[in-house]
């Protein structure tokens, strides 16, 4: 039997404001904005190549304090090019860090499983990004 992760709830403050976050500087795709009711409202959005989404939105989604969900992993084939696309859209990320030996080559592929970034969103729920050649590709 397959589990599969599929959706992470991602408690935010202000649902516009992380929708354009996550859209518009992320480059996630927005699966869909569904008003269900009155203070009822979900937002899907996936990153690109990803098969788990988040979700974000108010009334239905269990309450939890903004800002509080801490080491959400991403996963790329090429960490530089994920940073600066980052950088790019505005996003405050962190310089590479190495999470082991250097091995000193200066190839790309070498920050394979070692090399992460990390940034947060809007409200300060944190990311990490990790660079794995074989599995980060779309």
């Amino acid at each position: 039997m397959d589990w599969t992760l599929e959706v992470v709830i991602v408690p935010v403050s202000d649902v516009d404001r992380a929708k354009a976050f996550y859209a518009e500087r992320c480059g996630f795709r927005v699966d869909h904005d569904t008003v269900i009711g009155p203070g009822n409202r979900v937002v899907q959005l996936t990153p690109p190549g990803s098969g788990c989404s988040i979700v974000i939105g108010e009334g239905v989604v269990p309450p939890m304090p903004p800002g509080s969900l801490k080491g959400l992993q991403l996963v790329v084939a090429d960490l530089p090019q994920a940073r600066e696309t980052l950088v790019a859209a505005g996003v405050d990320v962190s310089e590479i860090q190495l999470l082991g030996p250097d091995p000193g080559t200066g190839r790309p592929e070498d920050l394979d499983n070692i090399g992460f970034i990390h940034f947060t969103d809007p409200d300060g729920n944190a990311w990490a990004v990790q660079q794995i050649s074989a599995r980060g590709k779309d």
